[in-house]
Order: structure tokens, then C-alpha cells, then sequence
């Protein structure tokens, strides 16, 4: 019986290439996304995968989401917590709503997703948590100190999940890209994309199946005794 997979934010971006990749190693995978209804029908119309509508940052929308996708395809036995958003500024310039934002979305978002399921795989001794965090939650960025506090934050609820859930037979693990070559990187002017990789000594962004690539193999049972670890997936940019 195929395992099930939830992929937040999995209809676009990152979060399409990991719903594809564990789809084409056999899961069954639920995508969820927030808002965009033309994009999440294109997508379920390309691939075939399902895509669910709510809001991370929302408890409750998160549980009763969560709750039917369980209904409908069986329970969750992978969690990869992709969903995220960015409000940009100097600290200076930051409003309270921004930080708010945020912090709601990437950080609380991780909390919502994943406890739901966490009774469950606890229950059958088995679950793999994989979550995206970022480059710039390891080393900051300058405009994203909201941005960066949430990403940092997702590293310390990874490695606090797998000391509680490694008896279990449940792994939870991080992968931080670097600049990868996402509609949003792309659409930067030309000029600010040589610079972003100029600093990239492999000489080029990554691509998104790259990074689906570090979640499939945390998601199988070659990688059960990996956890709570980070993959850095960056091109060389930064070391820890």
C-alpha cells in the first residue's frame, strides 16, 4: 500500500517539484496551497495530484484540511512543511504586521501542519517530517530579519521533534536551499540575478528537482536513521 505524503505549498514553486518527485516514487500525495485556485487546477490537471486549499498559519483550517485529506487518501505518513511567504524590509522600516505575517505562515505554519499528524504516526510507529527552511536561517539577511527568525526557528523544531519522536520510529529533518530558480528568482531584474549568483561559487542557482531530490531521500526508509539533521543544499554559498 502506497504511503501517503502532504506537501504544503506543494501546487507551485519548490513545493510542485517535491509533490512530483515523491509521486513518481510511488506516494500518494496531497499539495496544499493558499490562494491561487487557477494555478492549483493547472497543476492537479498536469500531474494528476491533488491539491487542497487552506491557510497554515490557521489551526483549525490546518486540522479539518488535514482531517479530510486523511478521509480521502488514507493516513499522512510524511509531512513536508514547504509553505512560506516573505515580507521584506529593513528592521527600521518593519511593521508589526509584517513580523506577524511571518512568523504565522513559516514558523507557526510548521506547528499547525504538523501536529495533527503526530498522534498518528506516533500510533503506528512511523513518520518522516521534512521541513524547508532556508539559507538565510542560517546566516540571516539583511531585509529579513522576520524571514530569517522563522527559518532558524524551523531548525530548532526539527531537531527538537526527532529526540521526541526518534523511539517512534518517526524522523523529522530540514533542507535548506539556496538560491534556487523559482518563478520569484527568475522574475528579479537580470542585473540583481548575476550578483545573487556571483556569490554562488558552483556559478549557477539551483534547481527545484535538486531540492525535491534531499526530500525524497529523507522521506524513505534509506535515510530512517537520519535525524534531525539539516541538508544545505546552497551551491557552496555557506557552510555550518
Amino acid at each position: 500500500m502506497a504511503r501517503t505524503a502532504l506537501v504544503t505549498g506543494g501546487s507551485r514553486g519548490i513545493g510542485a517539484a517535491i509533490s512530483k518527485a515523491l509521486k513518481a516514487e510511488g506516494y500518494t500525495v496531497a499539495a496544499t496551497y493558499a490562494g491561487n485556485d487557477e494555478a492549483a487546477a493547472a497543476f492537479t490537471a498536469e500531474t494528476g495530484i491533488q491539491t487542497y486549499k487552506w491557510d497554515v498559519a490557521d489551526y483549525d483550517a490546518s486540522k479539518a484540511g488535514i482531517e479530510k485529506v486523511e478521509a480521502e487518501l488514507g493516513p499522512i505518513d510524511v509531512v513536508v512543511a514547504n509553505a512560506g511567504i516573505t515580507r521584506d524590509a529593513p528592521f527600521h522600516k518593519m511593521t508589526p504586521d509584517q513580523w506577524k505575517q511571518v512568523i504565522d505562515t513559516n514558523l507557526t505554519g510548521v506547528f499547525n501542519t504538523v501536529h495533527p499528524v503526530w498522534p498518528g504516526m506516533r500510533e503506528r510507529g512511523f513518520g518522516r517530517i521534512v521541513v524547508i527552511s532556508s539559507i538565510n536561517g542560517q546566516k540571516g539577511q539583511f531585509g529579513q530579519v522576520n524571514y530569517a527568525a522563522t527559518k532558524a526557528g524551523d531548525l530548532g523544531i526539527v531537531k527538537s521533534l526527532a529526540q521526541e519522536g526518534a523511539a517512534k520510529g518517526i524522523t523529522a529533518n530540514a533542507v535548506c536551499p539556496g538560491y534556487i530558480a523559482t518563478e520569484m528568482v527568475m522574475a528579479v531584474p537580470e542585473k540583481v540575478r548575476d550578483m545573487i549568483i556571483g556569490n554562488i561559487p558552483a556559478g549557477r542557482l539551483g534547481e527545484p528537482e535538486e531540492i525535491a531530490r534531499c526530500v525524497t531521500f529523507l522521506a524513505s526508509d534509506d535515510a530512517s536513521f537520519i535525524n534531525g539533521s539539516t541538508i544545505s543544499a546552497n551551491g557552496a554559498q555557506f557552510f555550518v
